[in-house]
């Protein structure tokens, strides 16, 4: 029988952390914690702001604690938490980067990215396949590696990516560039004859933050994308809006993520 959504945290408990900094904005606890209770598994996450100067102590510790089975990770740090896994998927080794860790029964750690797969996922389902589509891509950091990676995999016939860090860029370029020749590039803003802009980036978490890429160039039709969830209607969403845009907000990344977790925590079906 599944356990009652508010079942009391108990000594058997078993627990899982999503890492961040910030941390106030994940939404991953809300969504995770009842599919624990519906899956009737006796499991909590929490969340641990974790300071990106101190990554390396938090984790240590965290992956000493007996009942922690699982890791998830946002905000900045996917691309160091590589470090932390003893295996990565085929997908997170090509990306570099990880946004989820489970304990195995050996006490290894094993790590994949299912970022981009969310994307993807939460983008078909609100009827925009990327297949054919001109993307452009403003961050490229473990998300936007992820976003991507999904991107082109699922038939997007370009896409241009965007980011103040250059190293980051060319790590980009150098990682999925081989895979598909040709159809990844970078430019100094996005392109206005696009077809997808997306924002990657952690700008919009605040208010004082500036726009992640301007979208009054873009083509009528350009579906601009954020994958920020905190607010829903971030300042790129709201500007698109006015400007007649259509656009897509960042929860079905998560969301659409869940069904993947549930395989990958080995929670019952």
């Amino acid at each position: 029988m599944p356990l009652p959504p508010d079942l009391p945290v108990s000594g058997r408990t078993r627990l899982f952390a999503v890492l961040g900094d910030p941390i106030a904005q994940a939404k991953a606890p809300a969504l995770l914690n009842p599919l624990f209770a519906a899956s009737g598994v006796d499991a909590v996450l929490v969340p641990v702001h974790a300071p990106a100067d101190r990554l390396d102590e938090i984790v240590r510790g965290l992956k000493a604690v007996a009942n922690l089975d699982g890791l998830l990770v946002t905000v900045p740090h996917k691309l160091a938490m590589c470090g932390h896994a003893d295996e990565l998927s085929a997908a997170a080794a090509l990306l570099g980067s990880t946004n989820a860790l489970r304990r195995e029964p050996d006490g290894r750690w094993y790590g994949d990215n299912f970022d981009g797969a969310g994307f993807v996922r939460g983008l078909t389902a609100a009827g925009h396949p990327p297949a054919g589509l001109r993307v452009a891509l403003a961050g490229a950091g473990g998300a936007g590696l992820a976003i991507a990676a999904a991107l082109l995999t699922e038939g997007a016939a370009a896409l241009t990516v965007t980011d103040p860090d250059r190293s980051r860029v060319d790590a980009l370029l150098n990682r999925l560039g081989p895979h598909w020749p040709g159809r990844v590039t970078a430019a100094p803003r996005p392109p206005s004859d696009t077809d997808l802009a997306v924002n990657a980036t952690p700008l919009g978490l605040t208010p004082t933050d500036p726009l992640p890429f301007d979208p009054t160039p873009l083509a009528p039709g350009t579906l601009v994308a954020d994958i920020i969830m905190t607010p829903a209607e971030t300042p790129l969403l709201r500007t698109a809006t006015t400007l007649g845009l259509p656009t897509h907000p960042g929860l079905p990344m998560l969301t659409e993520q869940l069904p993947l977790y549930r395989t990958f925590f080995r929670l019952p079906q």
